[in-house]
């Protein structure tokens, strides 16, 4: 997850704890620093390609940061993200993502088959390579130290600066670092200190807090060093400019996925295809998007509608929230509705006239008390009227609760008298009209005139795929709220 909880409460451990740790290697080596190299990992289940597609869902491992996987807007983004489901889309895949910041646990939910790929911005290092198997590396980065400048240091000359900053890794020696628990960071300032013969006294984050947060601790001063991979660093550096990531402590190192060890059929595909993608424009456009964009990194940077800094969704999430209550919803799944209508744009008005951030009709507007669409509390009003209404007329004549809402989100989109009518073909054609699965079989249906044309449908013609798509969408983009904003 993003920067969230108590992180006042999280230094005051490790400070405490820092006291166990001294300069002497021993210590430095014991257990509870080195617990990430030996965490013991399940053996990899049988369960690849094929079995995946069986499955028909791509389960990928991430995490929750500004360059992997975020809400931003309402929208999901994230340099992981958008080529995992690229990834989807060319295996013909549902994607399904299964958000977790621990790297041992990841590798565990990958072995026991909770997931098929972990799509985290993972160093290939030997040791990883005894528990899983890599992709091909999509590039090559180095780690750099991360360390705050002077408090005046607008007002410093460069070279005044430089005096003050560590910029020799020898000058590591007896300095705390804090690295992520897990992370191949742990390995490298090992390696360095025996390179530079002393003691770098190295503190492992057991709270499960990402590369990002730590940054954010030393630009707040809470904490002196972390370590980071220098594209994440730049990303951070402009967040905060106070800041430096200039100081190296690794070579180049190799950055890719993970895999089971055993689904060679998994690697082999997905092989073939990061080769396809980087040969393209595309794989270089969504990496420039995320780590080299200063524009998209400044807008993320200044913005309170990123799901890696906050719980916010957008300007009308206490408007949202208000009205979901009203309705017994998950004020999530109400934003997510929406944003499928118009993006949180309370302005929008479509080619048919639905205007403002439920897209109302200014005719079912005034119905439901709206004079002015386009004011969003008159909009948000008069749509979850109009959605209580909705969830009244199916109430006592669909008895599951989740298929409720899908009945109430398709009502909403195509109008009830559509899904009157599949639930009268479903009843004709022997199937239970209260399950949504045959609803939507029969909404899909009803493009073709063996069935607009049936007696039983009083409606006509309708192009099912629209509502079908709707509540599909909308509850997918839902379990992604859930997993990344608050309730």
């Amino acid at each position: 997850m993003g920067v969230k909880g108590n992180i006042s409460f999280w230094t005051v451990v490790l400070f405490g704890c820092s006291f166990m740790y001294s300069c002497n290697k021993a210590q430095i080596e014991s257990p509870s620093v080195k617990s990430s190299e030996l965490a013991v990992i399940s053996d990899p289940v049988d369960f690849d390609l094929d079995e995946i597609i069986l499955n028909g869902t791509l389960k990928a491992i991430v995490d929750n940061s500004s360059t992997s996987y975020f809400i931003y807007k309402g929208q999901p983004m994230g340099y992981e993200y958008e080529l995992l489901s690229l990834l989807a889309d060319e295996l013909g895949l549902k994607l399904e993502l299964i958000i977790t910041s621990n790297i041992d646990e990841a590798f565990e939910k990958l072995n026991t088959g909770e997931g098929d790929i972990i799509a985290y911005s993972l160093t290939v290092t030997k040791d990883r390579r005894k528990k899983v198997a890599f992709t091909k590396s999509h590039y090559t980065v180095r780690q750099v130290l991360v360390q705050m400048k002077p408090d005046n240091w607008r007002k410093m000359k460069l070279h005044e600066i430089e005096k003050i900053l560590i910029r020799n890794q020898v000058s590591l020696i007896g300095k705390e670092i804090y690295v992520r628990g897990s992370s191949s960071y742990l390995d490298r300032l090992r390696n360095l200190s025996d390179e530079i013969g002393g003691d770098i006294i190295i503190l492992e984050d057991q709270l499960n807090l990402e590369t990002e947060a730590l940054i954010k601790m030393v630009a707040q001063g809470e904490i002196k060093y972390t370590i980071a991979d220098e594209d994440i660093a730049m990303v951070n550096a402009t967040y905060y400019p106070n800041i430096d990531i200039q100081t190296p402590i690794s070579f180049p190192q190799q950055i890719a996925w993970a895999l089971r060890r055993n689904s060679k059929q998994l690697k082999d595909t997905i092989d073939w295809w990061i080769d396809k993608m980087k040969r393209g424009p595309v794989y270089n456009v969504i990496y420039t998007k995320y780590f080299k964009s200063p524009r998209t990194t400044k807008i993320l940077a200044r913005s309170n509608y990123a799901s890696f800094s906050g719980d916010n969704l957008s300007p009308y999430d206490d408007l949202l929230k208000l009205a979901a209550d009203s309705l017994g919803w998950d004020w999530r799944l109400f934003a997510s509705q929406a944003y499928q209508e118009s993006k949180f744009n309370a302005k929008a008005i479509s080619w048919a006239g639905a205007r403002g951030l439920m897209q109302m009709m200014p005719a079912t507007g005034l119905d439901y008390g709206a004079k002015d669409l386009l004011n969003p509390e008159q909009n948000i009003s008069a749509a979850i009227k109009f959605l209580s209404y909705l969830n009244q007329t199916w109430k006592d004549r669909v008895a599951n609760q989740s298929d409720l809402i899908k009945f109430v989100l398709a009502s909403y989109n195509v109008g009830v008298g559509h899904v009157i009518d599949a639930r009268a073909l479903a009843t004709k054609y022997g199937k239970d009209p209260e399950l949504w699965e045959n609803v939507e079989e029969f909404l899909l249906k009803k493009s073709q005139p063996k069935y607009f044309k049936d007696p039983v449908v009083k409606s006509g013609y309708c192009r099912g795929e629209e509502p079908v798509n709707y509540v599909k969408e909308i509850l997918n983009r839902y379990q992604q709220y859930l997993q990344l904003i608050n309730n």
